[in-house]
């Protein structure tokens, strides 16, 4: 980890070296590592004894960032894991459903079960300079963490910067635009507690 950091400072500070080394790395129209990066993915990715990657996951994770699964944990098919600009890390016996994506930063705790066609994303588009295109203000990244023992209903949205505490329920649909304490059932647009349980959400 500290290896890859001091390597990322370099590259920071020498751009064209780092213009020249993404463009090795990564195919620029597809927005997504090259072949030949793709085909190194076992040799760099950790992932814990008992895992499973189904074969038609979009695996978009270069060497330069880390991704890890855990022992037992399980990426269904048509997910797109990407951590292209910052790290995925993903807990023991944790399963991502079906046509999920997930855009790093991104630590997803243990025992976490996360249905069909979730969005998790740490990443957003920068749109402040209307006198620039969007595709040429670049991007922002604020960390994405889901506790331990988590179960996201269907077709949810997790929002850049949120946590998400242990043992919560996030409801089919819902929009999480802010941090959830341990021990809530959230759900709706933007998502706001549901049960009875003591819960406040909390501003991010």
């Amino acid at each position: 980890m500290k290896d890859k950091e001091a390597i990322r400072q370099g590259l920071k500070d020498s751009p064209r070296l780092k213009k020249w080394l993404d463009y090795i790395i990564m195919n620029q129209r597809d927005a997504r590592p090259r072949w030949y990066i793709r085909m190194l993915a076992p040799f760099y990715q950790r992932r814990g004894p008992g895992s499973k990657i189904y074969s038609s996951v979009r695996m978009d994770t270069p060497p330069y960032r880390n991704f890890s699964l855990g022992k037992r944990s399980v990426i269904e098919s048509f997910c797109c894991i990407n951590n292209a600009v910052g790290d995925v890390i993903i807990g023991d016996d944790t399963r991502i459903g079906i046509h999920n994506t997930i855009i790093g930063p991104v630590t997803i705790g243990s025992h976490v079960n996360l249905a069909q066609g979730i969005v998790v994303t740490a990443l957003n588009h920068n749109f402040k300079d209307t006198t620039l295109r969007i595709d040429e203000q670049g991007i922002s990244t604020k960390p994405v963490v889901i506790g331990d023992d988590v179960w996201i209903g269907a077709n949810a949205v997790i929002l850049p910067g949120v946590t998400i505490g242990k043992h919560v329920v996030v409801a089919a649909g819902a929009v999480v635009t802010k941090d959830v304490p341990d021990n809530c059932i959230v759900g709706g647009v933007p998502a706001r507690k549901m049960d009875d349980v003591r819960c406040k959400m909390i501003d991010g």
